[in-house]
């Protein structure tokens, strides 16, 4: 099924980035395999005065992909807000991935400035998709100011430790009535499956993919991990116990001779 994120609809729940990849043939190969239809662009990559076949956006496939321009290396909420506005004239689009960071070590989110531009640029009509903390309170408070998702931290960018805290992530799909999409700190096909599981609405992921031995093929694994991470969700998986039961009761059951 698909999701929305204000009125951008989607039906691939992963949503990956273009950075960090040997080279863009690779790129290429890898955003092909992952099925994705949302990609991640930093503006900051982008030089739009690059001859013709050798920038970023000559080797992206626009009538593919649906760019979603972020405010990567932002450290205030000033920087953010004009990286965004120079996004929506150089690449016309409104959707963006907002990321202000607080911390160049961790790479933690700066929770106030984060809310800051927020409403700056909701109020200027951007559609903005937040990179936040894993807190329930800050995710509360950036739909309250009118973000249509919340995309908190499963750990700090680029780790590949996987979900650290499922009990946070649990409380903040019960807090808020958006999207909820885990965003950075995804190491592998199984960590997807996991955060998927847990009910989010889709996972964002870069250095997971780019910085595989294959990222090709961790590409189509991590696609795999999503899916399967989804489909078990919404299957509903059996209450963890504390001992056995069996998989062949003998209750009910009728022997010979009885």
């Amino acid at each position: 099924m698909s999701f929305s994120i204000g009125e951008h609809h989607f039906t691939s729940r992963l949503i990956v980035g273009t950075g960090k990849y040997s080279t863009f043939d690779v790129m290429s190969e890898a955003l092909d395999a992952s099925g994705a239809e949302l990609i991640t662009v930093a503006l900051r990559r982008i030089k739009l005065d690059a001859p013709p076949g050798v920038g970023l956006l000559d080797h992206i496939d626009r009538k593919r992909y649906r760019l979603l321009p972020n405010t990567a290396g932002c450290f205030t909420a000033e920087d953010a807000i004009l990286t965004c506005r120079l996004a929506r004239e150089a690449l016309g689009t409104n959707l963006v991935k907002l990321e202000v960071i607080g911390d160049p070590k961790t790479l933690f989110p700066d929770n106030e400035a984060t809310l800051e531009a927020a409403k700056v640029l909701i109020a200027d009509g951007f559609t903005v998709m937040p990179y936040c903390i894993d807190d329930p309170i800050v995710c509360r408070k950036l739909v309250d100011l009118g973000c249509p998702v919340v995309m908190p931290l499963a750990a700090p960018i680029g780790s590949g430790l996987g979900i650290r805290n499922a009990t946070n992530i649990k409380i903040i799909l019960e807090t808020v009535d958006v999207p909820v999409i885990v965003d950075a700190g995804v190491g592998t096909a199984s960590d997807a499956a996991l955060a998927m599981e847990l009910g989010v609405t889709a996972v964002l992921m870069n250095t997971a993919i780019a910085g595989a031995d294959q990222p090709v093929n961790m590409a189509r694994a991590m696609k795999l991990g999503v899916e399967a991470g989804r489909l078990a969700w919404e299957s509903g998986r059996i209450p963890r116990k504390l001992y056995a039961t069996a998989s062949s009761p003998l209750e009910g059951v009728v022997f010979a001779g009885e």
